[in-house]
């Protein structure tokens, strides 16, 4: 195996266990059963296989309840080492046979790593569960986890028989067992009944032997020994074979008849099935062949059951997006509102209004900064003789609003995000149990804290932009914490936060006032730098609180995982194609 192809399947098997497709969406349950199948057949068979093409030939036999599968294993070896009996399931451990000198190959790891080695049925567990004689269960059994290991002489070295569990068991254990065996296998041996060979459930497996082109041959058991009756059901099952395009290399008629007081079917009507695997056994370039012909369908079937399971990951991305753009939506909304809010003058309504007013009077606004300033000095000197700071009270009064604002909209925010996820299913697992909803206790002295720290860089914006010896006098005369007061509403009555006209509204008078004073110590061009900066700042605090209370929503998001699996399997989709192409030119 060359590194290329060690890299090719190491990436897909690493993709394939860091699968999750956690959102219940439509197939997602089914994606992840193949993704299982497909690690499953990746160590049972793919990689063993490729890696040691010299191995023996795994001979799985398998078919539906009752078919004598066992009664068949029993037959080529000569002795009773598989179970068979009338009530079901009989195998409930799957029983590998093979010649001494094959031990080697099948007493560690190499394929099946999954199931325990129990040896040639000498541990008690062994033949309690599965020797001639032990007592049949029937109901939901719980699978396998052992491999029973027996050599035996009259296995032609170079082949490997492993007698399955029925595919149609009763026992679900037993059903998912016998399908993971079948996918470890070289060559399926197939067997059917005169009377079953065309139920439904073995078909639907002979429909994926032939997806993946794996080598089959069938053997119809038990054909009443009437003239012309073999003919006749050999032909219609070779008639129903081609018909589903089930290529089969050989067709085994075991008629009906009798079996001895040890179970044992007589040699004679299973010889040529038994000169069949000698003869596979004792052709090396024939058994390579069947092998690299079953390793490139698994590997194609590998490719397509990755670009299945990446067209179920890329559903998977859909419904995180759609989850993340309601998500985003909702407090996207709620974050326009507050700049609507902020814009329309409505929080220089009420309180802030009154506040205000008490900063800088009422009536006709002074035609010249030093009348302006000589009233403002006077207030100043009220509130020195202790009278309460209408400047910071207003402050005061404009924080608060702007706290309302952000907690009341992110509220509303968090609900509309939570009624969209709910209206789905997979919106519904992800807020399941869950009040996202809920205003966390600390999140509304979050909003203050940051209202503060606002206020605070406005405050020093306006410091920073009187450095000048004049324009730091005029700061001075009338306050820092009234120059402040004027730029936070400046920025709060403009729709656009940067104040290139005054809008008609409910803060428009108001906020004549506080420009035309803040034109006047400043200029113009700098009156519109610092609404500018104020903005910034804002909009910088102000969408750290939206998305601190949409986190609840995304964090769930970003929990789910990586979401380039799709990409990721599409590439290993095509690399498997290129290697089972590869293997089908090899075998040419």
């Amino acid at each position: 195996m060359t590194d290329r192809t060690t890299q090719v399947l190491d990436t897909f098997a690493e993709h394939l266990r860091t699968l999750t497709l956690p959102l219940p969406v439509e197939g997602a349950e089914a994606a992840r059963t193949e993704a299982r199948a497909a690690l499953s057949q990746l160590a049972d068979h793919v990689t063993p296989r490729l890696a040691s093409l010299d191995a023996p030939l795994l001979v799985v036999i398998g078919g539906s309840t009752g078919a004598g599968k066992s009664t068949l294993v029993n037959a080529l070896v000569g002795a009773p080492v598989s179970r068979s009996g009338a009530i079901r399931p009989t195998t409930r451990r799957p029983v590998l046979l093979h010649h001494p000198a094959d031990e080697p190959w099948f007493t560690g790891t190499r394929i099946l790593p999954g199931l325990a080695r129990v040896h040639g049925g000498t541990s008690p567990e062994a033949r309690d569960a599965e020797a001639p004689g032990a007592p049949d269960t029937t109901g939901d059994v719980d699978p396998a986890t052992s491999l029973a290991l027996h050599a035996e002489e009259r296995i032609p070295q170079g082949l490997a028989l492993l007698d399955a569990p029925d595919i149609d068991s009763v026992a679900k254990g037993n059903r998912e067992l016998a399908r993971q065996l079948l996918r470890a296998a070289d060559l399926w041996l197939f067997v059917t009944t005169a009377n079953r060979y065309a139920d439904a459930v073995p078909w639907e497996v002979l429909r994926t032997a032939a997806e993946r082109d794996v080598t089959v041959d069938v053997v119809m058991n038990r054909i009443p020994d009437r003239d012309g009756v073999a003919e006749e059901l050999a032909a219609d099952l070779t008639s129903m074979l081609e018909r589903q395009g089930v290529e089969v290399d050989r067709l085994f008629l075991v008629p009906e008849t009798t079996i001895d007081d040890d179970g044992m079917l007589p040699p004679e009507v299973i010889a040529e099935l038994a000169a069949h695997f000698t003869t596979l056994a004792a052709d090396g370039e024939g058994r390579r062949c069947i092998a690299r012909r079953t390793l490139a369908g698994a590997v194609d079937g590998l490719a397509t059951s990755a670009g299945d399971i990446a067209g179920h990951a890329a559903l998977q991305d859909d419904e995180r997006r759609r989850l993340r753009e309601e998500a985003v939506a909702a407090f996207s909304g709620s974050r326009e509102r507050i700049d609507a809010a902020l814009g329309d003058g409505s929080l220089l309504r009420g309180e802030v209004l009154a506040r205000w007013q008490d900063v800088v009077g009422t009536g006709e606004f002074f035609r010249g900064v030093e009348s302006f300033v000589t009233r403002a000095r006077d207030r100043l000197g009220q509130m020195l003789s202790g009278r309460p700071a209408p400047a910071v009270e207003a402050e005061q009064a404009l924080g608060s609003g702007l706290v309302h604002v952000v907690v009341d909209e992110t509220a509303r925010g968090a609900e509309r995000a939570d009624a969209a996820w709910r209206a789905s299913t997979a919106g519904r697992s992800l807020a399941e149990g869950q009040d996202l909803t809920r205003i966390d206790e600390d999140y509304p002295e979050q909003v203050r804290a940051a209202v503060r720290a606002w206020q605070g860089d406005v405050l020093e914006l306006v410091r920073a932009e009187g450095a000048d010896r004049r324009t730091k006098a005029r700061v001075l005369s009338l306050g820092v914490n009234v120059v402040g007061v004027a730029l936070m509403v400046v920025v709060f009555a403009s729709t656009a936060f940067i104040p290139t006209g005054l809008e008609v509204g409910a803060g428009a008078a108001t906020a004549v006032v506080g420009q035309r004073l803040l034109e006047a110590i400043f200029g113009d061009e700098a009156v519109r730098r610092m609404a500018k900066a104020a903005r910034e700042s804002l909009t910088g605090r102000l969408d750290a609180l939206v998305a601190e209370r949409s986190a609840p929503f995304l964090d769930r998001l970003d929990a789910l995982g990586d979401d380039d699996a799709a990409e990721e399997l599409e590439a290993d989709a095509e690399a498997l194609a290129a290697l089972a192409r590869d293997i089908r030119e090899e075998t040419r």
